[in-house]
């Protein structure tokens, strides 16, 4: 399993009608995607948006990343909705569950 994690704030001002409707085609583009296995995304109390995305493996993740759609979105991110955010990965990440 790989995992993405996705942290971010949105620009004071920033055109949330356009982002939800990006957003929601996203998340329908990338689970069609081969290797992909969930997404979850939550919201800090003081903004702070946190989303998670499993993936079979790092070369499915990194073929997400490249889908013309998605990299059309992740531009328009940058300049349009984040004023900065970080990307962190993990392959292979224990797992511990209970029971």
């Amino acid at each position: 399993m790989y995992l993405v994690v996705f942290r971010n704030r949105k620009r004071a001002g920033f055109d949330q009608a356009r982002y939800l409707a990006d957003t929601e085609r996203m998340e329908a583009l990338a689970a069609q995607q081969p290797g992909y296995l969930s997404f979850k995304s939550f919201t800090a109390d003081d903004g702070e948006v946190v989303a998670i995305s499993e993936w079979v493996s790092r070369d499915a993740a990194k073929a997400w990343r490249a889908v013309a759609d998605h990299a059309d979105v992740q531009t328009r991110g940058r300049s349009e909705y984040y004023p900065e955010y970080a990307v962190i990965t993990c392959e292979d990440p224990g797992i511990h569950r209970w029971p």
